[in-house]
C-alpha cells in the first residue's frame, strides 16, 4: 500500500514515477560514497526466469544519481539465450525486428526475432564472423576472422568483399564495425582472430592492428589510425563529430578523436575503467551510443555507461563477461548485451543513437 508521503498527482493518486524512483534506494547519496557501497558481484538469481526479480532489477546500478533517469523500476534483466562459446557482434534490424549476433567459436550467427523471442541460427557457417552492423540501405555488414575480411550480404543473397587487404597486405581480423551516414564503413583489425585456431586460424599478422576507414560506393580503404595496441570497440558520437576506439590492448583504455571529413585528428585519452568497488582495471570491448552521448560499454562484470565527459555513472552486473552490446527494440530502449555464453537484455529509459 501507497503511504502519504509519497508524492500526488493532480488526481490525487499516488505518482508512480515518484514511487519508482523512491524504490531504487541510496540514488541521493553523493557520487563518492555510492563508488564505496557498490558491490560488483551480481545478485542471486534464477537465470531460467522462472523466479521472478523483485522490482527495480538489483543489478541495474547507479554509481552516480545522473544515471538514475535511465533506469526503469520496473523491468527485469532477461538471459535470453545461452549455449554460445562467445557471444559477440550484436546489431539491430529495425525492419526485420530481430537481433542478430556472432558466436565466433562455433562459426555461426544467431538471431532472436523481437515478436517471439525465439532464437534460431541465422548463418552457418559464418566464416568466424565477429561485429555486425547494418548499413543505411539495410544491408548486414559483417567483420569475418576467417577471411580476414568485411563483407556485406546482398538483396540477392550474394556477398560482396568490401575489404581485405590494405596496401597489399592481408588484414589481421575485423573485429567491430560502424557506418557513418556519408556511408563510409570504419572498422577496427586487432589480431585476436589469428592468435590461435579457437575463433578462426593461426596465421601470422602482416601489419600492425590499426583502423581503417572504406569508402561506400568505391570501395577505397584508407587507414585512420593505428596508434592503438588492439583496437577493438568502435563508435561515433551522435552526431558523427567523433570517433571512440577501445583498445583492450596493453593501455586498457578508450579513446577519442574529432573526424575530419575521412580522416581524424586531435586524439586523446578519453577513459580508463575499473570495476566498480575496486581498483581492478577493466577494458571495453564494444560501445554504443545512447541519444544523450552516453557511452554503453561491454566489460566486467557486465555493462557501465560513461558520460561525454568521460565519467561512470552507472552499472549493469551481469554473471559474465559482455563482450558487446546494441541497443533494439521497436522503439530502440531494449539493451541487448552478448555476454560470454549468453544473450542477456534489459529495458532503459534512453534509446540508441545510431540505426542500429
Amino acid at each position: 500500500m501507497f503511504t502519504t508521503n509519497h508524492k500526488t498527482n493532480k488526481d490525487n493518486r499516488p505518482d508512480r514515477r515518484a514511487f519508482l524512483t523512491a524504490a531504487l534506494g541510496g540514488i541521493a547519496l553523493a557520487p563518492a560514497a555510492l563508488a564505496q557501497k557498490v558491490n560488483p558481484v551480481p545478485a542471486p538469481r534464477d537465470w531460467s526466469n522462472n523466479v521472478p526479480i523483485k522490482y527495480p532489477d538489483p543489478d541495474v546500478v547507479a554509481l552516480d544519481p545522473k544515471f538514475s533517469k535511465y533506469i526503469v523500476g520496473n523491468t527485469p534483466m532477461q538471459r535470453l539465450f545461452t549455449g554460445c562459446f562467445w557471444a559477440e557482434g550484436p546489431a539491430w534490424n529495425g525492419v526485420g525486428r530481430y537481433l542478430v549476433w556472432s558466436d565466433i567459436p562455433n562459426n555461426r550467427q544467431m538471431r532472436l526475432t523481437e515478436e517471439d523471442s525465439k532464437v534460431s541460427v541465422f548463418r552457418s557457417p559464418s566464416n568466424y564472423s565477429n561485429g555486425n552492423t547494418f548499413d543505411y540501405q539495410g544491408r548486414q555488414l559483417s567483420c569475418e576472422h576467417a577471411g580476414r575480411r568485411v563483407v556485406r550480404y546482398e538483396y540477392d543473397g550474394t556477398t560482396t568483399v568490401i575489404a581485405d587487404h590494405f596496401e597489399g597486405k592481408k588484414f589481421n581480423s575485423p573485429n567491430d564495425i560502424a557506418v557513418h551516414p556519408d556511408g563510409g564503413i570504419w572498422f577496427t583489425d586487432p589480431t585476436y582472430g589469428i592468435q590461435g585456431n579457437y575463433e578462426a586460424f593461426k596465421a601470422t599478422s602482416e601489419m600492425k592492428a590499426a583502423v581503417y576507414r572504406v569508402d561506400g560506393k568505391t570501395l577505397q580503404v584508407t587507414k585512420v589510425t593505428d596508434d592503438a595496441d588492439q583496437p577493438n570497440g568502435i563508435c561515433f558520437t551522435p552526431d558523427y563529430k567523433k570517433l571512440y576506439v577501445a583498445d583492450t590492448g596493453t593501455p586498457q583504455n578508450m579513446r577519442v578523436y574529432d573526424i575530419n571529413g575521412t580522416s581524424l585528428r586531435n586524439g586523446k585519452d578519453f577513459v580508463k575503467l575499473v570495476i566498480p568497488g575496486t581498483n581492478t582495471p577493466t577494458a571495453t570491448d564494444g560501445m554504443r551510443c545512447d541519444t544523450d552521448g552516453n557511452l554503453w560499454c561491454g566489460l566486467q562484470p557486465g555493462v557501465q555507461i560513461v558520460t561525454p565527459s568521460g565519467e561512470p555513472i552507472g552499472m549493469i552486473r551481469l554473471p559474465e563477461t559482455c563482450a558487446n552490446v546494441s541497443f533494439g527494440g521497436t522503439k530502440r530502449n531494449r539493451l541487448f548485451m552478448t555476454c560470454s555464453q549468453s544473450l542477456f537484455s534489459v529495458y532503459v529509459n534512453t534509446q540508441g543513437a545510431h540505426i542500429c
